[in-house]
């Protein structure tokens, strides 16, 4: 039994030393590798046009759309655009915290590097003749210089700076996925505001028409009460009427300007007004992309991003378990140490020495594996967030798609009612002017065409925002041509195109 121990002594610092040339030779790393996790996913969405063409020309459409915006046709909109990508302030943050990002990338990487430093230095002091009663002859002062260069290696045996280097590579991806989804939010809340501000103007149009007209009715009836043929109740109808119209116009008027201002600091511009460049009417309505492929939305930022956070996770529960082992560190000085200046680099005053250091954990407290479980948590949390991110994803893009053809519907609707009712107004002026019925009827007829009118430019305003939510639902490598990555980002390898696991 003694001997087997002594064997095991001698035998247990061997087998690491096995281990860790093992380690150095083939570079592994302890910890799970990232595997994707299988996810159950939808095969289609619920209201995708079935009837139009497939997945396949779906996705050449969707490549082709270098910046979806554009297909609305308004340039005054596409320069909107251009003016926020380039100055909106959260973006820039955004693209500052890529930058941020990448440099720990490098920093981490480091850690694994050797690391190389000098010094050097240069003393004189004079000794206490009374204290160390020195022979006249001998100068009680002296000087000390030095040169050295310095070097040291924490060698890498178990992964841990190859598995944080992973999960802050994984880190920066998500980073620049935030800012591709902040670039994603920032252009489509620039076109829907816009969109809005189109519909707040239709608004004011019908209002002022409403107004205008209303206003002929009172100078009418004005002159009709003068000469005798309506009572005073009938001229009060109208002229209550008139008032109703001159009520509703400030308030558009004030949700213009709100409008305007938002979209102004939205582009990173001071409140003031913006130019518009058509109508709502004349927008051009881009067409639904039909038979949508549903691997399409793996392309949205958020769910890279979430990913990413998943990769990074999974990559510390790697750089936990390296805790358990022994590090190794290893370093070395070399130079020169002389009294004398004009001395210091020749042979005699040559210096140099090499050390090795191994330290391991023997009893921590319960904080190694407190460490290893918080890591193992943390992946948990991060591939239920994962998960969720998908599904609520799906969910976007089969709600915009029902918005979609709910408003179509909507607005087919309406449209067909202002025809009715304009028509009807006609006929009920008629029977009036006629002496069929009473100025009630054509005042309701008035009030329900004023209605449906604006009805129906609320309605073209929320079917083209839900068409700009789809876009924003899917996706889209379109943002990336509009918001490259920053020169910093580049320089670290790590673009979507290249970056693999």
């Amino acid at each position: 039994m003694v001997r087997g121990s002594r064997i095991g002594r001698h035998s247990f610092p061997i087998a690491v030393a096995v281990v860790a040339v093992a380690c150095l030779s083939t570079g592994c790393a302890l910890g799970p590798d990232y595997v994707r996790p299988a996810v159950n996913v939808p095969t289609a969405y619920r209201f995708a046009d079935t009837t139009a063409p497939g997945s396949s020309t779906a996705t050449a459409t969707l490549a082709t759309v270098p910046a979806w915006w554009r297909t609305f046709g308004d340039h005054d909109l596409d320069a909107l655009v251009d003016e926020g990508l380039a100055a909106n302030h959260d973006l820039r943050i955004a693209t500052a915290r890529v930058d941020e990002f990448a440099a720990v990338v490098v920093g981490t990487r480091a850690q694994g590097l050797p690391q190389l430093g000098y010094g050097a230095s240069a003393a004189r002091q004079r000794a206490s003749q009374d204290v160390t009663r020195l022979p006249a002859s001998i100068s009680p002062i002296s000087n000390n210089y030095s040169a050295v260069l310095s070097a040291s290696w924490e060698l890498d045996l178990w992964g841990r700076v190859r598995r944080e280097t992973e999960a802050a590579k994984a880190n920066l991806f998500a980073t620049e996925q935030a800012r591709l989804g902040v670039a994603l939010t920032l252009v489509s809340t620039i076109v829907s505001g816009y969109i809005t501000l189109l519909d707040l103007d239709r608004q004011l149009e019908v209002s002022q028409a409403t107004l205008e007209g209303r206003r002929m009715n009172v100078e009418v009836f004005q002159m009709r009460l003068d000469g005798g043929a309506v009572s005073e109740f009938e001229m009060m109808q109208v002229t209550a009427e008139y008032e109703t119209a001159v009520a509703s116009i400030p308030v558009i008027q004030q949700a213009i300007a709100q409008q305007e201002h938002a979209l102004s600091v939205l582009v990173g511009r001071n409140p003031g007004p913006i130019r518009r460049g058509r109508t709502l009417q004349q927008l051009s309505v881009p067409p639904v992309l039909a038979g949508l492929p549903s691997d399409l939305i793996t392309r949205r930022p958020d769910i890279l991003q979430a990913e990413q956070q998943l990769v990074a996770a999974n990559a510390l529960i790697g750089a936990a378990r390296a805790l358990y082992f022994p590090s190794v560190a290893l370093t070395g000085t070399g130079g020169g140490a002389s009294r004398a200046l004009d001395s210091l680099f020749t042979g005699p005053a040559r210096t140099w020495s090499f050390s090795g250091q191994l330290l391991g954990p023997l009893f921590a407290g319960g904080a190694i594996d407190a460490a290893n479980r918080q890591a193992e948590a943390r992946r948990e949390q991060a591939l239920d967030a994962y998960q969720q991110t998908i599904q609520s994803a799906f969910r976007d893009v089969d709600d915009a798609l029902a918005a979609i053809q709910a408003r179509r519907t909507l607005v087919a609707s309406l449209e067909r009612q202002v025809v009715a009712l304009t028509r009807a107004v006609q006929l009920t002026r008629y029977r009036y002017d006629n002496g069929y019925t009473d100025y009630l009827e054509v005042l309701d007829t008035e009030r329900s065409l004023f209605s449906a009118e604006l009805s129906l430019s609320s309605a073209r305003g929320d079917r083209l925002r839900a068409l700009i939510d789809l876009y924003r639902a899917l996706g889209g490598d379109w943002i990336e041509q509009v918001a490259p990555l920053p020169l910093a980002q580049q320089s670290t390898g790590t673009r979507a195109s290249s970056y693999t696991h």
